[in-house]
């Protein structure tokens, strides 16, 4: 393709020591090089082999995903059940799933219901409810029971595909660093023909040396320089650096993320649903003198039992160990909560306003209930017959690794800022409670891109962590765009880094990966540099009479491509915080639904 590479370099020395035998076995007398050409290419192939092989090691993780799609399909044609290559499977088929079965495609459920395991994805270790309506995504793993769903998108549409992809093309791209070893090579190339071109001028024609000992040296010229070492210094990096990224859940779309994410002084959370669960949780139970806990929790849960207003399910849910008396008369109350017969008693369970209305004292909880307030909480009150009974106070929960994260990313030099619509006040906390060094509140989903602009323009590279469509403009704006992998298509697409499992832990995993294989790289390019400047004096003799034979210098060359490739390989054994190596023979599903924390 016009490009100078080490077949150029192949070709100069394996087809001057060819013609040249030629010419001395026909023309006139001399040495012949046939068997030290033969041994010549051996060596060089051998190289090759070994360069191909620990570039199939590079690419293990690909084949790991690949390997989720179970082989076969149960599809439903003209009323039958028939057995297809998961490949064959069409668009708007009906596909039969069995307990204990992996789903093949994407798509929606329309008849019957199961549990799904969707950790290879996401991370949650807890199966997923599904019913008809549902959509099941291609190489999750049913658990129960048996259902009937349709196939929306097969073949290269799934999400394990458009997953494969990713990776494909990160492992593909090249790094800025990668772009300038090229160029290098290609130089190198050049190089060499000049210096193994002016080897025998100097020793033929100028020192006097013979034909044969001159074109020797000329030979050892061409093969010992190697510019695949130059070239495979970043690639390799690269490949195996992304493929251990996806084995933990962390895909890096482009070579050019992984080495950004390594200058990053500053990452941006956006709290809900990234530090915190977005979801609310019960995180305090405060009772009245004389009453328990577990009497607060039971009451409230009693009547909020039949809502699915979201505060009513995390009482639900934090009450799921307790009995629950019965339950009669209910009623929902506009704005202010509910109210119902429990066990004979009457319940009220809302806000301030509804004991207020209901001339419910609340004594000495008063004060307590405007602390949790001023705390961010929203405070759930809850009365039987006539009397308060205690407080529940709920917020969106942290995230079980966000302060470690915090901490881990500080400890690296990475100072942390969070991004919320709170108050002043409430972001204070939570901050405080994270240990976060800067705190961004009252910001309006709009005003997210402004914020990132403000930090870079004080001389910052900015990475921004979210999970939704009002974070899609702040990921692009971002030196370095991570989505949280359970957010929203918008945001993933904008998004430089996608974290499949939701959690932020795996932001330091994706920090300390891509500065674990930017380390590589530089090891890499230092060893491919250091060998060809040390080669070429030894190969055109420099250093008489010790010298070296064209045989040992294919070596040499060979050994060199292997060198740098094992040493990027050697990254996957690297003991790397928030990233967990595993070998492609186990399932990765387990890999990918471990949690670093």
């Amino acid at each position: 393709n016009g490009i100078l590479n080490m077949a150029v370099l192949v070709v100069l020395s394996v087809g001057t020591g060819y013609v040249f035998s030629v010419g001395s076995t026909f023309f006139f007398p001399g040495v012949q090089f046939y068997e030290a050409v033969a041994v010549l290419l051996v060596f060089i192939l051998l190289g090759h082999w070994l360069e191909m092989r620990a570039r199939a090691g590079a690419s293990e993780a690909i084949r790991a995903l690949l390997d989720l799609a179970p082989p076969m399909a149960t599809v439903i044609r003209d009323g039958r059940e028939v057995e297809v290559p998961t490949a064959e499977v069409l668009q708007g088929e009906t596909v039969l799933i069995r307990p204990g079965n992996k789903i093949p495609v994407d798509g929606e459920v329309t008849e019957g219901t199961s549990l799904v395991d969707e950790s290879m994805l996401t991370g949650e270790s807890m199966p997923v409810q599904k019913g008809v309506g549902s959509m099941v995504i291609g190489a999750t793993i049913n658990k129960s029971g048996t259902f009937r769903y349709t196939a929306t998108k097969v073949g290269a549409d799934t999400a394990l595909a458009q997953i494969v992809k990713l990776v494909q093309e990160a492992q593909n791209s090249k790094a800025p660093a990668q772009l300038l070893a090229d160029r290098a090579s290609q130089w190198l190339v050049l190089v060499a023909m000049v210096i193994g071109v002016g080897t025998f001028a100097v020793w033929y024609g100028w020192i006097g040396a013979d034909l044969l000992f001159a074109l020797t040296l000329a030979i050892t010229v061409f093969v010992i320089a190697c510019p695949d070492a130059l070239g495979l210094a970043t690639p390799m990096a690269v490949m195996v650096g992304t493929g251990l990224g996806a084995m933990n859940g962390i895909l890096f779309k482009n070579a050019s993320a992984l080495e950004d994410a390594t200058k990053l002084d500053v990452i941006i959370f956006d709290k809900t649903g990234t530090l915190t669960m977005g979801q609310p949780k019960v995180v305090e139970v405060v009772a009245a003198e004389g009453r328990s806990e577990d009497e607060v929790l039971a009451a409230a849960a009693a009547v909020d039992k039949g809502s699915d207003h979201p505060l009513a399910v995390a009482i639900v849910e934090r009450a799921a160990s307790l009995a629950l008396g019965a339950m009669s008369a209910f009623e929902t109350l506009d704005g202010r909560g509910a109210k119902a017969e429990v066990a004979g008693q009457p319940v009220l369970v809302g806000n301030r306003r509804l004991m207020d209305e209901e001339n419910v004292s609340l004594g000495a909880l008063a004060d307590r209930a405007d602390t949790l307030k001023g705390a961010g909480r929203t405070v759930v009150h809850v009365a039987e017959g006539g009397r308060i009974l205690g407080l529940i106070a709920i917020a969106d929960a942290l995230r079980p690794t966000a302060k470690e994260t915090v901490a881990k990313l500080r400890e690296r030099g990475v100072q942390v800022a969070m991004l919320t619509g709170d108050n002043a006040g409430t972001a204070a906390r939570i901050a405080g409670e994270l240990g976060i060094d800067i705190v961004l509140a009252d910001v309006l989903p709009g005003q997210k891109a402004e914020k990132v602009k403000e930090l870079q323009a004080q001389g910052k590279k900015v990475g921004m962590v979210g999970d939704g469509v009002n974070d899609a403009p702040a990921l692009t704006q971002a030196d370095v765009g991570f989505a949280i992998g359970a957010g929203t298509d918008v945001a993933m697409e904008s998004a430089d880094v996608v974290l499949m499992k939701s959690d932020p832990y795996d932001v330091l995993g994706a920090i300390v990966l891509s500065r674990a294989t930017l380390r590589k790289m530089h090891q890499n390019l230092f060893w491919a540099v250091a060998y060809n400047v040390v080669a070429f004096p030894v190969a055109a003799g420099v250093f008489y009479p010790f010298t070296i034979s064209p045989e040992v210098a294919a070596i040499a060359m060979s050994g060199s491509s292997a060198l740098v490739a094992v040493n990027a390989l050697l990254l996957k054994r690297t003991r790397l915080e928030g990233v967990t190596r595993r070998s492609a023979k186990e399932r990765p599903q387990q890999i990918l639904e471990e949690s670093p924390a």
